[in-house]
């Protein structure tokens, strides 16, 4: 029998995000395997390939690019260093998966959307949970009209690291901060669940002088078409909650962990429609592990991926105008 054909990823960094979540999604997933982890420190890189099961640790970003065994690279660095290390990769000829937010600006966004464009090779935003099968399942419920029509959006996401010393969430010129961190997913499912772009943003933030100026809280407003308004609210410096509900005028739709889904617990939600309120039953799934396997099908199968890399733009600008619109205490009309 033919062994599956793999696309075989280098990691650029050895973040928590990378080790504890993308990593091991990649291998538990069908058409990918993880063969090279990168670190400054090459001790580092060579204690997670260890632990990971990565057969090449190498001591610089430099060396995974150069490596022609590797097809894909993923990029959990600081949001500041995304745009130069997916040009490089781009100019390299391997694909990207970016975590998110995939830049500091919109230009910064499009120049990397160009960048691989030009290079012919496949660019993703690393937002996990637009892959799990409950976002399909909530669309589906939107598009049957069974809550009427969409009145209203409000998500949340927060929790408390304020304490954590050198964070380099807390690193302001690095694209710190609460809306680039978390307040990005409210944006995006907002995005992906309306289909449409906001009209405008406002939004206010509390910045710390502890934290580097930083906004460590921002809660917002977006503006959509049909008088639609979407809040939201991010913080790393309050009590955890990752809630998302959708107010429709004949029902309700609640999804309890929005944008964590764990595959030892429940990722279900809830319909309240017709004077009934009904739990829908999601499949426990690993959805970084779909997420690989969406880049997969695009490089190994030439498939479209699911997402574009000029959603990820379109999302950056949003991000962009929220942060302005918090700094500088007014409306912003996109």
């Amino acid at each position: 029998m033919n062994s599956v054909q793999k696309l075989r990823w280098g990691i650029l960094g050895s973040a928590n995000i990378a080790i504890g979540s993308v990593i091991p999604g990649l291998q538990q997933s069908e058409l990918n395997e993880v063969t090279a982890i990168a670190s400054r420190d090459l001790d580092k890189a060579q204690q997670t390939a260890d632990k990971l099961g990565i057969e090449k640790a190498y001591g610089s970003y430099e060396a995974i690019l150069e490596d022609d065994s590797i097809d894909a690279v993923y990029i959990p660095l600081p949001n500041h260093l995304h745009r130069e290390w997916t040009i490089r990769a781009a100019q390299a000829g391997k694909h990207i998966l970016c975590e998110k937010p995939l830049a500091l600006t919109e230009k910064e966004a499009l120049e990397m959307v160009e960048a691989c464009a030009d290079a012919g090779v496949h660019l993703a935003e690393a937002f996990m949970y637009r892959h799990h099968p409950r976002y399909d399942q909530i669309r589906e419920i939107i598009a049957s009209g069974e809550i009427g029509e969409i009145r209203g959006i409000h998500s949340t996401f927060s929790f408390n690291n304020s304490g954590s010393s050198g964070n380099v969430r807390f690193r302001k010129e690095w694209g710190g901060g609460a809306l680039y961190d978390i307040g990005c997913y409210s944006i995006s499912a907002a995005r992906l669940l309306l289909g449409q772009e906001p009209k405008a943003v406002t939004v206010i933030g509390m910045f710390s002088p502890e934290h580097d100026q930083v906004d460590m809280m921002a809660s917002g407003l977006l503006e959509f078409d049909n008088h639609v308004g979407v809040t939201f609210d991010s913080s790393m410096w309050a009590a955890f909650r990752n809630t998302l509900e959708v107010l429709g005028s004949e029902g309700i739709i609640e999804v309890p962990s929005a944008y964590i889904a764990r595959t030892d617990s429940s990722s279900n939600f809830f319909v309240t429609a017709g004077g009934e309120r009904r739990e829908v039953e999601v499949q426990q799934v690993n959805h970084y592990a779909l997420q690989g396997d969406d880049m997969a099908r695009a490089v190994l199968q030439g498939k479209e991926l699911r997402f574009a890399p000029s959603d990820a733009a379109a999302n950056m600008k949003v991000l962009e105008a929220c942060l302005r619109s918090a700094e500088e205490r007014t409306r912003i009309t996109l």
